[in-house]
């Protein structure tokens, strides 16, 4: 009797013991979500979790909010590993809150772009998108052809611009500017040209699933917004189209950093080596609409005609991320001061 105790008492501290480990072994990644998350849970959770044995969490951020998480929890970060735009990963890497990214523990490193690399390898470049004009061809008979084109009063009440805390936001302030003469030093001309605009959006989103729900309920016609998430909710049968501006669309380089201080330094490498590789890449670009770094990955003629690519590619402006994360503090004290007011 006294065996079978000892032996039961053994199995419960080993069995709690494998418990607690498998606790352990959960990895939480901040991410967009919408069409994206899905195809993040699809293409590169499932497989991860399928090769590891842990589990991912999943808090829906924005890029603005997850920065923020960033210093909140500075040193001791309640995030493991994180998507963000660029812009907003290159401020967080000059705050020093990024863990350098130790391309040794990266198989897929050597097939991604030279260029996919932040400063110090503070963070990487996962896939390539970007802000353009979507609107209803049902409604808007003449495919809009200039950022201006939203201005149109035939869409007054009828269109929608996000919030300087989304990507979109901060990108159609600069787009505005540059059309109007202003540069990365002096937004005023941009921020005079945005503020009617804002003020008579029918909302100011911050998440892209918002855009989705307006175009379904027929309140907007025409936004300044995201392709890949419009191709998703096309594909679902949405009346939705892609325009690219003549001014250029403004790019969109979604980033993973990991959080300095996390505790799963490890596994969060292995999840950015699952993003990189050629087949999670291949599968996220399908599923998502949006283009790829790995460069063993050939695009499919449909992703291809969505995303900035070829000539369209060409002519999209990619502002610098340093410059951007110097200036978008004071951008955005403007915004919630003379624009969002």
């Amino acid at each position: 009797m006294r065996h079978m105790l000892r032996f039961a008492t053994a199995a419960t501290f080993l069995c709690g013991g494998l418990a607690a480990s498998a606790r352990a072994e959960e990895l939480v990644l901040a991410s967009y979500g919408g069409s994206f998350g899905e195809a993040i849970k699809a293409c590169h959770i499932a497989p991860f979790e399928k090769a590891t044995g842990a589990t991912v969490s999943v808090k829906l951020n924005n890029s603005s909010q997850t920065a923020a998480a960033l210093r909140a929890t500075k040193g001791n970060p309640d995030l493991d590993v994180a998507f963000m735009d660029d812009a907003f990963s290159a401020q967080t890497n000059n705050e020093g809150l990024n863990e350098k990214l130790d391309r040794s523990k990266l198989t897929n490193a050597p097939d991604v772009i030279p260029t996919a690399w932040g400063k110090n390898d503070g963070y990487v470049v996962t896939m390539v998108s970007a802000t353009a004009i979507i609107y209803d061809p049902k409604v808007v008979k003449t495919p809009p052809t200039s950022w201006l084109d939203l201005f149109d009063p035939q869409y007054a009440g009828k269109y929608v611009i996000g919030d300087i805390s989304g990507t979109s936001g901060w990108q159609f302030l600069l787009a505005l500017n540059k059309i109007k003469g202003g540069t990365l030093e002096n937004v005023d001309p941009g921020i005079a040209a945005i503020r009617p605009l804002a003020q008579g959006s029918t909302v100011l989103y911050t998440q892209a699933d918002q855009v989705v729900s307006l175009f379904e309920r027929g309140e907007v016609a025409i936004a300044a917004w995201y392709p890949n998430n419009a191709a998703a909710a096309a594909a679902k049968g949405l009346s939705l189209a892609v325009a690219y501006p003549k001014e250029g669309a403004v790019g969109i380089l979604p980033t993973m950093v990991i959080p300095k201080g996390t505790k799963k330094l490890d596994l969060a490498h292995k999840f950015i080596d699952q993003v990189l590789s050629a087949e999670g890449q291949k599968c996220f670009s399908e599923r998502a609409i949006i283009g790829a770094v790995n460069t063993k990955v050939q695009l499919s003629d449909k992703v291809a005609q969505i995303v900035p690519y070829g000539e369209t590619l060409k002519n999209t402006w990619f502002v610098d991320p340093d410059i951007v994360a110097k200036n978008i503090p004071n951008w955005t004290r403007r915004w919630q001061r003379e624009v969002a007011r």
